[in-house]
This record gives structure tokens, sequence and C-alpha cells, in this order.
């Protein structure tokens, strides 16, 4: 969907002439009947704060008085709420690429989590009536582990005006009374992004079944100067020292200037935007799913938003809606006027560091409060053509949830790891291959069982020796733009071959690739290699990766998550992370192969491996009487 930056004539929520209008005028649907939408895919992870101990008085501004926290009582009613669809109909033939252990509907198309009263719930947008874009709903899905999940009826439909065209990305805040509510951003008929309000009709629900939207919704429209499609995905709100609540939003303006707009509210249904933005940056376009949150410089546990003092840092992230890829950047934030500063500037949000080198976008964090850790999730999108999407039945999954943290070593880069409760899917046994030699120009398989649902650990050695006699070696080396896995360096390629048939005519190379300079320095790049992972000419088979920092001392580590079409590639225990979707039509099930490989020119490399087979997550309705998927 092309980002518009001219404004519109807006309806002001509390004319209802003109709110009738927009919802029946024959003339407005004629005109809206010929719009092409294109795939579009916004973050929708829920997150949830629980950090408000005390309850600050709530200043109405425009009144001049106190207010109480508002309690949100209407009674839900009955709109025959639809179903979570179960069985699966799908085509036989491509089933193979449905993933056993990432989170995924039984079938359509989806589009994120929060804590509470021991579940996790995860709510995301979900098409209930095609694998392709389009009636974009809230599914729910609840969860003791993150990992194995059971579905329940819809959080939320479009069925309003405000949200008519879907029920976009939102997230949710644990009010000082208990209460729970959802911002999100509502496309109406026209797609205006429309920002609305939602909240559990039950806080002590624990499975949070029943969600009412506020009857005086829309609550922000986009402000003067602001596209009506450049506004969007309201972040969790937060406490600041003035006793007032910040929210952030992403924007863009002067057609190419990103950039995150605040808010500020007392009463949690009238938001005041301040007049200098959080952050922009020129040349990047329309920020999404914006997020801030703090992390620690000296220690690996995560931090709530009411964290703050002399060793934490704060990182920026936004979704670039014109390159689909999640920037960040770390930095300070000034809690007082409510700027946000990046350490580096040269590596600022949106032109330096990335969550994901591949396939990973539309991404957000939250607060686990329960383990005191910071959570990652995001949206993996298909790379094979629509019609594909359509015989399979389903589109889209989400990835293994990371923590993430500072890597206190570096304190430049962010670590993301796989969160612990996935290795409960590990085989009690695993396969392991200690000191394997490989020369340049080698390849070795190794023999296991299946190749399809893998959690593997390698570490690589190489010879100090030839590596310091090297005197230059692929200075101007980038993981994209090279050769892939085939072209050879002195120093590089080196790693595994996943998801490959015996013949290696269809293959994923995950590697390693050092370049040298002059000076004696090097650069260690991860890379991924997707050219030669399908025989199928009509997918998407890209060259991901970036540079890893690897420091003195340390051996050369990945870990990957191999899960029939998606790999997910971890280097240097997270610095630096690629995901890969890939559509093999020889290297399925018995017939996918693994192998170590060598093709490096100038060194030779010792490795040790070993392999855990994946088990299958559950992915179930959950068992509510008088209810089924």
């Amino acid at each position: 969907m092309a980002s518009l930056t001219t404004t519109t004539p807006l309806i002001l929520h509390d004319d209802p002439e003109n709110r009738q209008e927009l919802t029946g005028s024959p003339t407005c649907r004629r005109l809206l009947s010929g719009i092409l939408v294109s795939v579009l895919l916004i973050c929708v992870l829920v997150v949830v704060i629980n950090n408000q101990t005390q309850e600050p008085p709530v200043v109405d501004n425009h009144q001049g008085g106190y207010k109480p926290v508002p309690s949100f009582t209407t009674q839900l009613p009955n709109i025959g709420q639809t179903r979570v669809p179960g069985k699966l109909e799908t085509n036989a033939d491509v089933e193979w690429q449905r993933s056993a252990y990432h989170f995924q509907p039984d079938k359509n198309f989806i589009s994120g989590p929060m804590y509470h009263m021991g579940w996790y719930h995860l709510f995301y947008q979900y098409n209930p009536e095609s694998a392709i874009w389009g009636n974009i709903t809230w599914g729910h899905s609840v969860s003791k582990d993150m990992i194995n999940w059971f579905h329940l009826p819809f959080a939320m439909v479009p069925d309003h005006w405000y949200d008519i065209q879907g029920v976009m990305t939102g997230s949710a805040t644990v009010l000082p009374n208990g209460q729970i509510i959802m911002l999100y951003t509502g496309n109406a008929y026209d797609l205006s992004q429309l920002q609305c309000l939602a909240y559990a009709v039950n806080s002590s629900d624990p499975l949070l079944l029943e969600w009412k939207k506020y009857e005086g919704n829309p609550i922000l429209f986009p402000p003067p100067g602001v596209g009506y499609k450049d506004f969007r995905d309201p972040s969790t709100l937060w406490l600041g020292p003035d006793g007032e609540y910040r929210m952030v939003m992403g924007s863009k303006h002067n057609e190419t200037i990103g950039c995150a707009l605040i808010y500020h509210t007392t009463n949690f249904t009238h938001f005041e935007l301040k007049e200098e933005v959080l952050h922009a940056v020129p040349h990047t376009g329309m920020w999404e799913c914006v997020d801030l949150y703090p992390v620690s410089t000296i220690h690996s546990n995560g931090l709530d938003m009411v964290d703050n003092g002399p060793n934490v840092k704060h990182v920026l992230k936004q979704s670039g809606d014109e390159d689909r890829h999640d920037w960040y950047a770390i930095g300070t934030y000034d809690v007082v006027n409510d700027k946000w500063y990046p350490d580096d500037p040269e590596n600022d949000v949106g032109i330096g560091l990335r969550y994901d080198f591949g396939k990973f976008y539309a991404s957000k964090t939250f607060y686990d409060q329960h383990k005191k850790r910071r959570v990652l999730w995001g949206y993996v999108g298909e790379t094979d053509p629509q019609k594909y999407d359509l015989s399979k039945g389903w589109a889209n999954i989400l990835n293994i949830p990371r923590t993430i943290v500072l890597d206190t070593k570096t304190k430049t880069n962010l670590i993301q790891w796989p969160i612990e409760e996935t290795e409960k899917l590990r085989s009690k046994k695993y396969d392991e291959f200690k000191d394997v030699e490989l020369r340049p120009g080698s390849l070795f398989p190794l023999e296991i069982a299946s190749a399809t649902q893998l959690d593997i650990v390698a570490t690589f050695e190489i010879d100090q020796k030839m590596l310091e006699s090297t005197l230059e070696a692929d200075v101007l080396f980038n993981c994209t733009t090279s050769e892939g896995s085939v072209g050879r360096g002195v120093l590089g390629p080196f790693g595994l071959v996943v998801l490959a048939d015996a013949e290696r005519s269809e293959q994923l190379p995950v590697y390693f690739y050092i370049a040298k300079d002059t000076d004696g320095t090097s650069k260690t790049y991860f890379c991924a290699d997707e050219t030669r992972s399908s025989k199928d000419a009509y997918v998407g088979k890209w060259v991901y990766g970036s540079s890893v920092p690897v420091l003195e001392g340390e051996k050369y580590d990945m870990r990957l998550l191999v899960d029939h079409s998606i790999v997910e590639g971890f280097a240097q225990n997270g610095r630096t992370v690629v995901t890969s979707r890939v559509y093999p039509t020889k290297a399925i099930y018995g017939a996918a192969k693994l192998f170590l490989f060598n093709n490096a020119t100038g060194i030779s490399v010792k490795a040790s491996v070993k392999i855990w087979q994946m088990g299958e997550a559950q992915l179930d309705p959950f068992p509510l009487s008088g209810w089924t998927s």
C-alpha cells in the first residue's frame, strides 16, 4: 500500500452526521471499489506493561481539575463473534512446507504477546476468509510457554466505520486499577488510519475472552500535516516522571523524513501531541511499528519501561515501510523532554543496524514480567507467488520468540536468542560431530535420521597461521552483492548446508566469510545463500546477511533453527541474525540432507556440531465449553 503525504478532510468523531455519511455513502463505496489495495502487513504485537505500582493523580489539563482513571464497564453486545477455522484443507503436495514448531493458524493469512494471570496472550492479524491479505481480524491464542498454543475465539473483528477495512496494529496496557486497554489502528472505508481504544470486558478473566470497543472511537485522527495513511501503530503506554503517560506512533513528513510522534495522556481517552517528535531521520520514509525500550549495559536481564539510570540505554526501532526491514539504534532517551538521541549518528534508525538481515518484518518487543526478560516477535512472510498461498490454504508465520538484550561486550549491538522454552522441543538424544577437519574446497555429509526439523549448534575454528599469513582478502566483500556460497575467497565461505538433496541441486548454505584488510584487521560476515534453495523458478531467492563482530579469542559459532520452509540463523550468540524462507522441491522430508562445507581457498577449518531433532509444537483449540474452532 503506497503511503500518501497529502492531508484530507477528516471527520470529527463527535459529528454523527459525517460519520453516517462515511459509512453509507454510495459515492464513497463506488470510489473505494476501484482502489487496488496491495498486500501490506503491519505488526500486531500486543504488548503489556504492568509496572504502574502507584496511582498518580490523573489530571485533565483541558478541564483544570482531577479525574479518576476511567473504568470501562459497558456490557459487551452479542455480535456473533467469528471463530478460528480449525480443520486444515490444503494442497497435500505442498503441505511439507508448513512449519512444525513455529506459530501459525491452521489456515489463511496471518500477520503479536502479553502476559496475564499465568498465560501468554498472542493477538495477531488474521484473514479468516482467504490466504491473502484482506478482512483483517484479530486472532487470539494463549500459551504457557510461547511455544505450544491454544486458539481462542477472535478478539476483534472489523465491524465499525472506523475499522471496517481492518483491525490493524495495536498494543495493550494495564491501567493502575488493573483494567486492560488496547490501543489499535483502525482502517476506515477510505483507508484513513484512525487510532481506536478497546478494553477487556473482564480483566480478571485469565483468557481475556471478551473485548469491547470504546463508544467514543476513534480517539485520534492524523494531525495536520500528516497524511491520512501515514499515522499508525500506537505503542504500549508508559508512565513519565510528571505523572503523565506516553505513547509513540509511526509517521513521516515532507515525503521522506521518517519519524516517531509522541503523545501524552492522563485519562487514556484524550491524547495530546507534543510539538517535537521523539526522533526523526531524513530519507528513511514511513516508520511503522515504532518501539522504544530500555536495555541494561551491565546485566543480561530484560528491563521494563520504568527502569532508568546510569546503566541503562534505550533502543529505538522502526519498521521501514519502503524497504520492509526492521531497523534499530542504541541511544539515550531524555525522559523529561521526550527526546531520543543515537549513540552513533552514522548508525541512526533506518540507516545502520537491523534486527534480522533476512526475511523479517513488523516486529515488536514486550517485557515478560514473569521471567524478567524482553521478548521479540516478528512476522516472517512468504516469498512464493500469491497463487501458491491460495493453493496451500495458508500464508505467513511468526519467528520463534527471541530474548533481546544489549551486547555488554561490544555495547554497540543487540543480542537475540531463541527463548529457553524452545529447547523443550529438542529430542532427548542428539547427534554430535567433533573436530571435523575441513580443508579448502571440502564437503562433509552429516549422517542423521531426518533433516527438516532441527536445532543445530556449530562452532568453527580456523587455522590461525593461515589467517595471519594472509595479507589481504576480499576487502570489499558484502553478502548481498556477492556470488553467494559459490564465490570462493581466501578466507571463506565455510559453514553448514541445510535443506539440501543428495546431489545438492537444491541447498541452503549458511556460512561465515572473512574479509581482511592490508592493515591486518579483519571483518567477518554471516550469510545465507538462497539462490539454489529451490528448483521452482517462481519463488524469491536472495543472498542475505551482514557483518558480525567476532572478538579476540572467540570461535566462530552459529545456531540454526530449521523448520521445513524457514531457517533462523544466529551468529556469535545472536549478534547477527538471518532468517530465510525456502521452498525446495526435492530436499523435503526424508530426502533432505545436511552438510558441513569449506569453500575457502586459503584456510582449513575445524568444525564441531550438535544436532537435535525438534518435535512439533501444540497448536490446538482451547477446550472452551460450548465452543469449537
